[in-house]
């Protein structure tokens, strides 16, 4: 579909440049959230690249869009996780603009591809 490997796949980098942000975000958490929620973010987060690149290295179209459909349910429970981050007072929804920015755009991306196939 235009690339030669998931590492071409603007959706990829978009969701490495979201794990970044989420990375700086998860600094910002209280000390006591570190191994909880911190964590689960960042899992959450980490997930998302990472199976869009799985699915790329799978042998067929109908294993990469399930890896696909996998990745944007990772990305609905980073959202979640964000939204519970504000809803607590964890951090400010300006904090979290570019964050939410990057998941809009990163969902929107992997619905096209799943979509295409």
């Amino acid at each position: 579909m235009g690339w030669t490997n998931y590492k071409e796949m603007i959706v990829w980098q978009k969701a490495m440049d979201l794990v970044e942000e989420i990375y700086r975000l998860t600094k910002l958490l209280p000390p006591e959230e570190r191994f909880s929620l911190a964590n689960q973010m960042c899992r959450a987060a980490v997930s998302v690249p990472s199976n869009i690149a799985e699915g790329d290295g799978r042998q067929t179209d109908k294993e990469l869009k399930q890896f696909l459909h996998v990745a944007k349910g990772s990305l609905s429970e980073l959202e979640t996780q964000l939204m519970i981050c504000h809803r607590i007072n964890y951090l400010s929804e300006a904090q979290t603009k570019k964050a939410f920015s990057l998941c809009d755009e990163v969902r929107r991306m992997l619905s096209k591809l799943i979509q295409a196939y």
